[in-house]
């Protein structure tokens, strides 16, 4: 994938691309003028991010993206909505530390392997947090892989103990795993990724953040609609994938 060219790219028609897209539909926070360059710096980091674990599209903009629609019923402090950007943004910035032997790896993984690709969010938790304004947003890094439930990780909170933008980001990172293609499949339908969402409330999902979800439904819906399909799918299954349900499947 050309990373540079997934940032800024405009179709031979001249349909806006995916970034182009997302920029213009205000979802994202206000930034201040000064504030751009690392803005730009770090979508250009989660850009190369997704691309080395091979991921479809601007999956971590996008989902930052629409994380804020959610977020955005919960507060209207643009302070707050700025941490949950970046927390969304660079949720899994941690895979820096994932060995590609292990992030790329074909076959399943061995236990002694999955509990290195379980580190990956307290290690972002911690490049994060040498950031002094980034504190909030590396909490939601942490606990981007918990479950309502207590089945998740890395420290198995459930329920309230994980912070509510962890629990918004956790339906939106389903709901465009679901809907992209990958190498090996087709995206489902948005239908398709409600009804699986709905079924997980309660167990996957804190039933708060799917009530959201349905009250937003007709924005992301079109929001969904809109990915480009000028970036053409390059991945095989990953191993944390191969044995999960789709709902799992990054």
């Amino acid at each position: 994938m050309d990373v540079a060219a997934g940032l800024r790219r405009q179709d031979k028609d001249g349909t806006l691309c995916e970034n182009c897209v997302l920029d213009t539909a205000r979802h994202a926070p206000a930034w201040a003028a000064n504030e751009m360059p690392y803005v730009s710096l770090a979508e250009a980091l989660a850009a190369a991010l997704d691309a080395r674990e091979h991921e479809t599209g601007l999956h971590s903009k996008r989902v930052a993206c629409h994380t804020m629609v959610l977020a955005k019923r919960f507060s209207d402090d643009a302070i707050t909505l700025r941490q949950v950007y970046w927390g969304a943004l660079l949720h899994d910035i941690g895979k820096i530390g994932t060995p590609d032997a292990i992030l790329l790896k074909q076959g399943p993984l061995t236990p002694e392997e999955w509990k290195i690709m379980q580190q990956h969010p307290e290690i972002g938790r911690q490049i994060l947090a040498g950031v002094p304004h980034l504190a909030q947003a590396a909490e939601i890094v942490l606990c981007h892989e918990e479950r309502f439930d207590g089945s998740g990780y890395p420290q198995g909170l459930a329920g309230e103990a994980i912070p509510l933008w962890a629990r918004l980001f956790a339906v939106i990172d389903t709901l465009d795993a679901m809907t992209s293609d990958r190498f090996y499949r087709k995206g489902q339908s948005f239908d398709n990724a409600k009804a699986e969402i709905r079924r997980m409330s309660g167990t996957q999902f804190d039933p708060v953040a799917v009530a959201a979800f349905l009250t937003e439904e007709p924005t992301l819906r079109k929001m969904v609609a809109l990915k480009c399909a000028d970036v053409p799918p390059q991945a095989e299954m990953l191993p944390s994938e191969k044995s999960l349900p789709i709902s799992l499947q990054r």
